[in-house]
C-alpha cells in the first residue's frame, strides 16, 4: 500500500494541534526515529519549554546515547541524561514476559521526578500506532504513570514518521529501527550485565561491517544473526563470514549462526502465541 502524503501531512497537523494545547512537555528521548520526530516537532511548537530526557542505560548501547546528545546540541533543544538502573530490578532481570512492563514502570517514575523538578507538568513518550499491533507491555505501564503519547493519538505510522522526518530535514528519518538490547534475549533467559555486553559488542561488530539493520539474539552459547534477507548471501560469503563468526567466539559465544528469514522485529514474541 503506497504512502498517502496528504494524510501524513494532515496527521502531523494533528500532532500540531495537540501539542499547542500543552504549556510544556518532557519527551523520553532515545535518538531514535520515533522520539526524534516527536521531540523536533514539540521544539518547533514550543521552543524552550520542551525538554529531551534521555536515559543512560546498560541496555542501550553508548553510541546510541551519544548520538540523541548530538541530535539535541545541534538543534538548541535542552536536554537532561539521568540514570536508569533497570538492571537492580528483579522482575527486568528474570526476563519473564512482563519484562517490559516493570522496566517502563520504572523509567517513568524517573522521567516524572525529572519532570517535577523542572515543573513540567506532561511527558510524552514515543510510541506510534504500529506499535500497537505487537506485544508491548511497556505501553500499559506507561498509560497508567500518566505518560501521553502524541504519535499513537495522532494515528502516526512509522512509515509516516520516517517520511515527515525527511521532509523537516532529520537525519533520522532512515536510521535503523533500535530496541532495548534485553529485547535480544528468550523470555526465562536471565538478563546480566555480562550477557548485554556481549550482545552489543557483537552487533557492533555487525555495524562496523556495513550492516544497517540486524539483530543479534542471545540463544546462551549461540549468537543467531538475523540482517535483512537481501544481506544474508553477503554474511555468508567468504571472507566475511568467517571474519565475523572468528570475532563473535571471541567475545564469548561459541557458536554462530544466520537465520535464514532475516531480520524480523519481535520475533522473539513468537514464544508468547504459542
Amino acid at each position: 500500500m503506497m504512502l498517502d502524503h496528504a494524510e501524513a501531512k494532515e496527521k502531523k497537523k494533528t500532532l500540531i494541534r495537540q501539542l499547542e494545547g500543552l504549556d510544556s512537555l518532557v519527551v523520553a528521548f532515545s535518538g531514535g526515529v520515533d522520539s526524534s520526530f516527536l521531540l523536533a516537532v514539540a521544539h518547533q511548537v514550543l521552543g524552550e519549554k520542551v525538554l529531551a530526557a534521555t536515559a543512560s542505560s546498560k541496555t542501550y548501547p553508548l553510541k546510541e546515547q551519544e548520538e540523541a546528545v548530538e541530535f539535541t546540541r545541534k538543534r538548541g533543544v535542552p536536554h537532561i541524561v539521568f540514570p536508569s538502573d533497570e538492571c537492580s530490578l528483579p522482575q527486568f532481570l528474570s526476563n519473564s514476559p512482563d519484562r517490559c512492563y516493570h522496566c517502563k514502570k520504572s523509567l517513568s517514575e524517573e522521567l516524572r521526578a525529572v519532570a517535577h523538578k523542572k515543573g513540567f507538568p506532561h511527558i510524552a513518550h514515543a510510541a506510534n500506532l504500529d506499535d500497537l499491533g505487537d506485544y508491548r507491555p511497556g505501553l500499559r505501564a506507561a498509560s497508567e504513570m500518566g505518560i501521553i503519547a502524541p504519535l499513537v493519538d495522532a494515528r502516526l505510522t512509522k512509515e509516516e514518521i520516517r517520511f515527515l522526518s525527511k521532509e523537516m530535514g532529520l537525519p533520522t528519518w532512515d536510521k535503523p529501527a533500535m530496541a532495548c538490547l534485553a529485547s535480544r534475549f528468550p523470555y526465562g533467559e536471565p538478563i546480566t550485565e555480562e550477557k548485554l555486553r556481549m550482545v552489543e559488542e557483537a552487533e557492533a561488530i555487525l555495524s562496523k561491517e556495513g550492516f544497517r539493520q540486524f539483530r543479534v539474539r542471545y540463544h546462551g552459547s549461540v549468537a543467531r544473526i538475523e540482517v535483512e534477507p537481501s544481506e544474508i548471501e553477503r554474511m555468508t560469503q567468504d571472507p566475511l563470514r568467517r571474519k565475523i563468526a572468528e570475532k563473535l567466539r571471541g567475545i564469548g559465544f561459541l557458536h554462530v549462526a544466520v537465520d535464514l528469514e532475516g531480520y524480523v522485529s519481535g520475533s522473539l514474541n513468537r514464544a508468547l502465541k504459542k
